[in-house]
């Protein structure tokens, strides 16, 4: 970025940029919010796994009226302390990410079967080793193996055609994070899962850090004005998600989406205080469908062209 200008709080912002300071508001509430929101979400993770574990709530049930409350929460948080008010899906936009949304849940599911009943084989119902020892092991052990996919996902052309289909749209909010190939969700959760699984983490870890995980990728993807400081160099969060999406490959690293250390030990971290994209979106937007194009996307990984080339760092 050429030209950047503090703002009262001692970011920096990129003074041609379409993003940004369009979404601060100076009142109290908006101030407070933004300093509360993060750490609200982060306790919601630790009281929720808590009572699943003490109560012995069914798992699957857990995890998915969670996920409900924390996308409720988010959509919320995007009203009232928005990063660009230009990011709010239009009616459109909320019918094909609704449909997207429900065809990769339904394909995951069905395709995660298996999957299920596997881990649930393998891993043990109780922890052979604390649960404070178990839970970041597993955590930094599901962070590495998604990390890995997420990056390889940008650089083998096939499987780029499978990623690309998320970065198609030029926003960055909860309800778009949605927006994937049924396949490259299938690939990513069932290898995590699966490797959980072989390494013997316990049923109990695997469920708080799902949680956690599951919080995590939807807040990174919000369209809401939170800075965590300091934090992003062990948190993933949306000042650096927002830049993964960035059409400027240069700066377009941040493969993590729960922790960020990963970007740190492998070369792909370009966050700074106050760095932001110019624009989201494709670097190449001809080399994919429309969001709006479902079929079309869906079947993108199988048209008789030449592969786009995988995005690089």
């Amino acid at each position: 970025m050429d030209e950047r200008e503090h703002s009262a709080d001692g970011g920096i912002y990129s003074a041609g940029s379409s993003v940004g300071r369009k979404g601060r508001s100076g009142n109290s509430p908006g101030r407070i919010l933004r300093v509360t929101a993060y750490p609200v979400l982060l306790l919601a993770v630790l009281s929720v796994g808590v009572a699943a574990l003490r109560l012995q709530w069914d798992p699957a049930w857990v995890s998915s009226l969670f996920l409900v409350g924390v996308i409720a929460y988010l959509a919320f948080l995007e009203r009232v302390i928005p990063y660009d008010r230009n990011w709010h899906p239009g009616k459109a936009e909320w019918r094909w990410y609704g449909i997207y949304f429900l065809l990769t849940m339904a394909g995951s599911g069905l395709a995660q079967l298996l999957v299920a009943v596997t881990v649930g084989l393998i891993s043990p119902a109780e922890p052979a080793r604390p649960l404070w020892i178990e839970i970041p092991g597993a955590l930094l052990t599901g962070s590495l193996v998604s990390y890995a996919v997420h990056r390889l996902g940008h650089r083998n052309a096939l499987l780029w055609r499978l990623h690309g289909v998320h970065h198609v749209p030029e926003k960055v909010n909860v309800a778009n994070n949605g927006v994937n190939h049924v396949l490259d969700i299938v690939l990513a959760q069932s290898l995590v899962q699966l490797t959980l699984a072989l390494v013997g983490f316990s049923r109990p870890a695997v469920l708080v850090v799902g949680l956690f995980v599951a919080a995590q990728g939807y807040f990174v993807h919000a369209n809401i004005d939170v800075r965590i400081g300091r934090l992003n160099h062990l948190l993933a969060s949306p000042e650096q998600h927002r830049l993964h999406h960035s059409t400027d490959l240069s700066e377009a690293g941040h493969y993590g989406s729960d922790l960020s250390c990963w970007d740190h030990f492998f070369g792909s971290f370009t966050w700074y205080p106050g760095r932001e994209p110019t624009a989201v979106g494709l670097h190449d937007p001809a080399s994919f469908p429309g969001t709006g194009e479902i079929l079309a996307g869906l079947a993108h990984p199988w048209r008789r062209r030449p592969a786009p080339g995988p995005a690089p760092e």
